[in-house]
């Protein structure tokens, strides 16, 4: 599918259709079962032209599993749940709980992981902040056994319907999508910006859009650690949107006439 979106922002990288299939896309890329691995890595192979597909054994981190759409995998962390919400905020150190745990794995672990698991990666002020983010994470299970990132360009739509696109753009191009969001409605409030992971602001906040009557897109990619992962491959200059796939067919159709052919845009897409 030829994006006339993709196409006024002038993107070299590849907008990424996520689709729930029963299908594995053949000679896709995929996680080796039970390896650790985080979902960014691959949505950064996608955006450079590659499929990829994950299912409930190839996910490749507990909150990647959930940004997915495959449940509550933070249940399958090590050490449970409980230990999730210390690793995500102040640590398992001072919890007894938590040290044992830490001395079980700590020969099965890199260094850097146990390090994080003791010390918290801090991103919520406590245990508590965690649990609250959870139960409110718009956990699901998804119907079918695969979600495959696509390039879109590389979608059928006679075969396919994607359930969201991510545009992995620089600020003028979020910019645009941002103005491009509200163009044809008249409410304004058309895009959100949730607290997540990388891949959940791709995936489940996107999904709870798309089944929504007044859908939004989703910024992402504020995730730090995210950040980090994929800054080798695709610089530190990005974000995504995130649409679902009915919004995105609206902005589609409000491309021609809009701000696109003014001279503002024209402006900064020089500057791009």
């Amino acid at each position: 599918m030829e994006s006339k979106i993709a196409k006024a922002l002038k993107m070299e990288l590849n907008p990424v259709a996520i689709i729930w299939s029963d299908k594995r896309p053949e000679n896709a890329l995929q996680f080796k079962e039970g390896k650790w691995g985080c979902v960014m890595w691959l949505f950064a192979n996608a955006v450079k032209g590659k499929i990829v597909v994950f299912d409930r054994n190839t996910y490749g981190c507990w909150g990647g599993g959930v940004g997915l759409g495959f449940g509550n995998t933070y249940l399958d962390m090590v050490g449970g749940i409980e230990c999730f919400y210390y690793f995500l905020s102040s640590g398992n150190k001072e919890w007894e709980i938590g040290k044992n745990v830490a001395e079980q794995i700590k020969p099965h672990v890199t260094k850097e992981f146990y390090e994080e698991f003791l010390e918290g990666e801090r991103y919520l002020k406590t245990p508590e902040h965690v649990k609250k983010f959870v139960e409110q994470l718009p956990i699901i299970e998804i119907p079918t056994k695969y979600v495959i990132f696509k390039p879109l360009k590389e979608v059928n739509l006679d075969e396919e319907e994607p359930i969201v696109i991510v545009f992995p753009v620089n600020p003028p191009q979020l910019s645009a999508l941002v103005v491009l969001a509200s163009y044809g409605r008249e409410s304004f409030e058309n895009v959100i910006v949730p607290w997540g992971a990388g891949c959940q602001t791709m995936g489940i906040y996107a999904y709870r859009e798309a089944k929504s009557d007044f859908q939004r897109a989703v910024i992402g990619l504020t995730d730090l650690s995210a950040r980090t992962h994929v800054k080798k491959q695709l610089g530190d200059n990005l974000l995504t949107f995130t649409v679902p796939f009915k919004m995105f067919l609206e902005m589609e159709e409000n491309v021609e006439g809009s701000f696109f052919e003014r001279n503002v845009w024209q402006y900064l897409i020089k500057e791009i």
